[in-house]
């Protein structure tokens, strides 16, 4: 196994040449054949097809990824269950998730980390309410959904866990709570509509809760328009301090009722450069950004490609 730093201190060495992420699980899996129909989503193929999201993290370390994100996000204990699956099983899938992208990092000639996806509470729902938020639960009950799902993560020791995708500033103080005393590193990152989180609460506001927490080694954004993005890393940098992590969508719309996505994509990545002069340090791709803008965007981050680091 090659020698990797900590995740955090190569963000602190990322001022001149920022961490490429990966892109979008889902396109990627989609454009390999897979049918992602099911409430599972992607965490259906941990069970019935761990091949396909290997070749998809693959397909990413080939386009220059620098930072892998499992195949977690929609993996809960209750998902798991509906389908018949116990908590053991659904421990050791969670597990798989992490193993699966340690796996295809492991073909790398370069450093590779693993960022274990921790969802939103509103993706095991599969009802579009984790672009919502406002569950109606407390902080505490979100809290208990996360915690031990966050466990078994951790258990499977990645260099990171990834609370993606986060719609509500009260889920965001849960996911943080769930992952005091793991002793593994997170990032923070929010989906937002304009400068709100998707639940509607101040992005400033939002942005402070991750404020002077040790374990937070970033924060920032994620599966949103890239115009979004552009104010919301100088506002996540000035706000915290902290590195900022940035990978929205294509830019394109989902259309719920159709299931389908419409109209053109806006996502430039030759916009890695204003984000890591605002503080950027971690960049990628969320849905339907695939292993082609990733590579572009690793050449102009100055991660060198494909081949890995320029230095």
């Amino acid at each position: 196994m090659k020698p990797v730093r900590p995740l955090a201190a190569a963000l602190d060495a990322a001022a001149r040449r920022a961490v490429v992420l990966d892109g979008g699980l889902s396109n990627q899996l989609e454009a390999q054949g897979c049918d992602l129909s099911d409430a599972l989503w992607s965490a259906r193929l941990l069970a019935d097809g761990p091949q396909q999201i290997a070749a998809a993290h693959t397909a990413y370390v080939r386009a220059g990824a620098q930072v892998l994100i499992t195949a977690g996000y929609q993996a809960t204990f209750e998902g798991f269950a509906r389908r018949g699956i116990g908590p053991a099983g659904a421990a050791e899938l969670l597990a798989r998730s992490v193993g699966l992208a340690r796996a295809a990092g492991e073909s790398a000639d370069r450093e590779i980390w693993v960022a274990a996806s921790v969802g939103p509470y509103g993706a095991m729902l599969a009802d579009g309410s984790e672009y919502r938020g406002r569950y109606g639960l407390s902080v505490r009950e979100l809290e208990r959904f996360h915690r031990p799902r966050v466990e078994a993560l951790v258990a499977a020791a990645p260099d990171a866990l990834a609370l993606e995708t986060v719609p509500d500033a009260d889920e965001a103080e849960a996911l943080l709570r769930a992952v005091e005393g793991s002793g593994t590193p997170v990032w923070l990152s929010y989906s937002i509509a304009g400068g709100r989180t998707r639940a509607g609460q101040p992005l400033d506001a939002a942005f402070a809760l991750a404020a002077g927490n040790d374990q937070v080694i970033a924060v920032g954004v994620n599966c949103c328009e890239p115009r979004d993005a552009d104010a919301a890393v100088e506002l996540a940098a000035s706000v915290t301090g902290k590195p900022v992590v940035v990978y929205p969508n294509s830019g394109e719309q989902w259309d719920a009722r159709g299931r389908r996505w419409r109209g053109g994509g806006t996502y430039d990545p030759a916009r890695v450069r204003e984000w890591r002069a605002a503080g950027a340090r971690l960049v990628g791709g969320c849905c339907r950004v695939g292993p082609a803008e990733i590579a572009e965007l690793a050449g102009v981050a100055g991660a060198g490609g494909p081949g890995g680091p320029d230095a």
